[in-house]
């Protein structure tokens, strides 16, 4: 019997941001006879990665897997709104298809084109780009130092507050119960997770529980005895404007990380300091676009040099120490009702939709029916076998 302080689902979600909250979705909509809790300790996600992104969705990766997600979630986003409005809400997300681009030096000229041949055998469309075609085709660029771009004219970025709330909101419409409070201790036996224990002292039990708790998600599985190679990373977004016009870029990436798009009249993006220190920081170091992030734009963009940065914030990226990919699937080998979606180190958005659907097939059928995501398990981490992109992060 549920009391007030003690409640029993078939499936607790641990974390209601876009990828708790697809995850709920997924269930409910393969299986609308399950009762669902998410757990989510700040329902104006203040802090959520997701809401502190620039929303790029792009098919460039190297692992099968995630090009295979990128294409489900790219198609799903662009439908967000016709299948994901509620009856007292619509659903938009403000698609806006404005490609993306890589570009790189000579000496990864012939990778980047490996890439290209293997996004393309899974449906991808990409255009693979000289250096005087990337000249004619982006006038304003700089190319003189580069060997190759590759140009993915579907991708495209999205509003990620947009895509959050449509996902929560469906859920809850399917009948998915999200319950205000942190996880602060787990109830394990030798072989099952069995109970959560949430800050306020209300516990939850269930059959099932899923970690999709991004940047915190290894703490939390802590909690439950498990090792999880991912750590909180700061990262800056800006949004500048140049001297004199650009116009219209795609989202443009290349390996120093720098990565960056138009935004209305400007442009919104930056650049990653993989090397930065871990952990849950907000704060701003506001002289970082002009050392780190101006000098990196100016080089490829001239027009740049006079580029003004109206506004800065900061975020967290979820990144898995040991190879930068997403921890997808059960902990087969201790708990194997404890699944774990997490790790997405930069992606989590883009996937979100393919994930949920993913980890849904997984926990409700055992088995993964339309992307096989098991070499993204868990299991590549216990016995220390990276499965990195290949591709520009």
């Amino acid at each position: 019997m549920e009391t007030s302080d003690q409640k029993k689902f078939d499936i607790a979600v641990i974390g209601g941001g876009v990828i708790g909250s697809s995850v709920a979705y997924f269930l409910l909509k393969q299986d609308p006879q399950l009762s669902v809790c998410v757990i989510e300790p700040d329902s104006t996600y203040e802090y959520a990665s997701a809401l502190r992104s620039s929303g790029g969705c792009r098919v460039q990766f190297t692992g099968e897997e995630n090009i295979a997600m990128s294409l489900f979630s790219i198609d799903f986003i662009k439908q967000f709104d016709e299948h994901m409005s509620t009856a007292r809400h619509s659903a938009h997300v403000d698609w806006v298809e404005g490609g993306y681009l890589f570009i790189v030096p000579p000496e990864h000229a012939a990778q980047l084109e490996k890439n290209v041949v293997l996004q393309r055998a899974q449906g991808a469309t990409v255009d693979l780009l000289s250096s005087p075609e990337l000249k004619a085709k982006f006038p304003a660029m700089y190319v003189d130092d580069l060997g190759a771009g590759a140009h993915t004219p579907h991708d495209g970025w999205c509003d990620p507050n947009g895509l959050l709330w449509g996902f929560r909101r469906k859920a809850v419409e399917l009948g998915a119960t999200y319950i205000e409070g942190r996880v602060v201790d787990a109830e394990v036996t030798n072989s099952r997770a069995v109970s959560v224990r949430l800050d306020q002292g209300e516990t939850v039990h269930a059959e099932a529980f899923v970690n999709a708790t991004g940047a915190w998600s290894g703490d939390v599985a802590q909690l439950f005895g498990m090792t999880l190679p991912i750590s909180p990373v700061r990262r800056f977004e800006h949004y500048f404007t140049p001297g004199t016009p650009v116009g219209h870029l795609p989202y443009v990436k290349d390996l120093s990380r720098l990565a960056f798009r138009s935004e209305g009249q400007g442009y919104s993006g930056g650049l990653v300091d993989g090397d930065v220190a871990r952990g849950y920081r907000f704060d701003i170091d506001h002289d970082y676009f002009e050392n780190v992030v101006w000098p990196a734009v100016a080089h490829r963009f001239p027009a740049f040099e006079a580029a003004k940065c109206h506004r800065t914030w900061s975020g967290l990226y979820e990144v898995n120490e040991l190879d930068g990919n997403a921890v997808i699937g059960a902990w087969n080998t201790r708990l194997p009702n404890l699944y774990t979606v997490a790790g997405f180190s930069g992606h989590g958005m883009m996937h979100a939709p393919a994930a949920g659907r993913g980890i849904a097939e997984l926990i409700i059928r055992g088995r993964y029916e339309t992307i096989d995501l098991t070499r993204l398990g868990y299991e590549r981490v216990e016995k220390h076998q990276p499965y990195p992109e290949l591709g520009i992060l």
